[in-house]
């Protein structure tokens, strides 16, 4: 077998590359949800895809749920504890931005929270009004405007009232992916947050240090005098 000219192995590395950048930095379609979806999951870009479009410089990856939610998820078939999370998502956890709409489980989240939210009837934001000074700082650092934002929890819900809260600020609308439940991710970058040793006689391992985790220490926030 002959070899290829320098030049000519050089050229074809060149273009493998190239094709190899490009395909790691395609275009991100406009965020479409899905209306036939309960909470506005994103047509394309979704838990069954989201594998597709991970470690991209011009994108977020927030994963919006508590570490240990208080409200009852088992009643509807999901977890109320943060067993894994997706490589690369950050955890915000959604109740302590912003006031819940109603949830159909028990026990929910009503602590302290960044934004004082009323909701409408129909799932849409009416108001939102910061109970802190550095509310909006610390949403718009945790959210940067200029990227496109991947949103996920467990079952839908939080992520979609994240983005509506998001739409209501003023972000733009068609940079917000509502990617979904992570409840049902089957993808190849799961990260396991509570791990169950063979070894462990059924015991948990809580490994919560694994996690990149938004801490918000409310006692350190400057009130701004509005009830929440």
């Amino acid at each position: 077998m002959k070899k290829l000219p320098l030049f000519l192995a050089i050229v074809m590395l060149l273009a493998l590359l190239a094709a190899c950048g490009t395909a790691a930095e395609k275009a991100l379609p406009t965020a479409d949800p899905d209306l036939d979806s309960q909470f506005g999951v994103d047509k394309n870009i979704n838990i069954d895809t989201i594998d597709d479009w991970l470690n991209r410089d011009d994108a977020v990856y927030r994963d919006v749920r508590m570490l240990f939610d208080p409200a009852d998820y088992a009643a509807i078939g999901g977890e109320a504890d943060l067993t894994h999370t997706i490589e690369g998502f950050k955890i915000v956890p959604y109740p302590y931005i912003a006031t819940l709409s109603q949830l159909p489980v028990s026990g929910a989240y009503s602590g302290d929270c960044l934004f004082k939210v009323t909701w409408g009837d129909d799932g849409s934001v009416v108001s939102a009004e910061p109970n802190y000074e550095e509310s909006v700082m610390i949403l718009e650092e945790l959210f940067p405007k200029e990227k496109a934002i991947f949103l996920m929890c467990g079952g839908g819900g939080y992520s979609g009232m994240m983005k509506s809260l998001l739409i209501f600020l003023g972000w733009d609308e068609s940079k917000l992916y509502n990617i979904g439940a992570n409840w049902s991710y089957k993808g190849e970058q799961s990260q396991e947050l509570i791990v169950y040793p063979e070894d462990a006689d059924g015991d948990k391992i809580y490994a919560m240090w694994r996690a990149d985790y938004a801490y918000i220490d409310f006692t350190r926030l400057h009130s701004i005098g509005k009830s929440q």
